[in-house]
């Protein structure tokens, strides 16, 4: 069930370079990565939002705002979609962690302070605005411009977290989905 007062944000403005092509069209049980995310992201908050790169001109069935900058980094996207966002809580969700369900944001979003993560990293997570003057410090990690910020940190299943980094990653994630 969608939350009332929570925006998904996704991250779709990712280099891809170890993919080698584009994650967000990536096919996974007939969905791309970018079409599942945002389906699941629909399930979890009253509002969300994609952003990335204007130039990848990625052609998604839905629209996404323009992070603004010239350098590929999550926090970039993180930090334009907080701007964007129409509420002060926010959960986000790369494209490549196309097992994230919308209990496991929820989670996120009922243990926020500030910011709240899981054991294996910043994203997905999720932010407050009131994070965006340590975000836009100038560092590039979440991890590190995080620090100074009351942040939670929530166990969640690490097979939900699955990064798809690699064909080969996908792929290993396709066969389990036939089993």
């Amino acid at each position: 069930m969608a939350l009332a007062g929570l925006t998904g944000i996704l991250l779709v403005g990712g280099d891809s370079s170890r993919f080698g092509s584009p994650k967000a069209l990536a096919l996974l049980d007939g969905e791309t990565l970018a079409e599942r995310a945002w389906r699941v992201l629909g399930e979890a908050c009253e509002h969300r939002l994609a952003v990335g790169k204007a130039e990848d001109a990625l052609g998604l069935p839905f629209p996404v705002l323009d992070d603004g900058r010239e350098v590929r980094a999550s926090i970039v996207g993180l930090v334009a979609g907080l701007h964007a966002a129409p509420t002060e809580l926010c959960v986000v969700l790369p494209v490549d962690c196309p097992l994230v369900t919308a209990e496991t944001l929820h989670r996120l979003a009922d243990a926020c302070r500030d910011v709240a993560v899981s054991q294996l990293g910043p994203l997905p997570g999720a932010f407050r605005k009131r994070a965006l003057p340590a975000l836009e410090a100038g560092e590039l990690s979440i991890r590190r411009a995080i620090r100074p910020l009351d942040t939670v940190v929530v166990e969640i299943d690490p097979a939900l977290l699955a990064n798809v980094n690699t064909p080969a990653a996908l792929a290993a994630l396709a066969v389990s989905f036939r089993r």
